[in-house]
């Protein structure tokens, strides 16, 4: 489990505060089912390899539960954003497009 977020008293399916983002999503790669990998920076910077391809876009929070996620040219995107926890341990975070049907699960690294 990523150092950062030892603090944290959360139960898997919790929303992630506003104040626990960027701790959440900074923490460590996140791996998904399909073997991409995304990274998130303080600086709202993000980087997703999928295939051996890079993209770079740019994340920001919006409210507690909720960040919003933008890639050139022209994708805009708001995400809730959920803790998946076992045994006890943060191990990763759930991605819910907001008003849509995509959902991703992301395991840290």
């Amino acid at each position: 489990m990523p150092r950062p977020l030892d603090h944290l008293k959360v139960a898997n399916g919790d929303l992630v505060l506003a104040k626990d983002m960027q701790d959440a999503l900074t923490a460590a790669a996140l791996v998904f089912s399909d073997g991409a990998t995304q990274t998130f920076a303080a600086d709202g910077k993000t980087t997703y390899v999928e295939h051996g391809r890079s993209t770079q876009g740019e994340w920001s929070i919006v409210r507690d539960g909720e960040f919003s996620s933008s890639w050139p040219p022209d994708y805009r995107g708001t995400y809730i954003l959920r803790w998946i926890v076992e045994e006890g341990a943060v191990r990763g975070l759930s991605f819910i497009q907001a008003g849509g049907s995509d959902s991703f699960d992301g395991r840290y690294e």
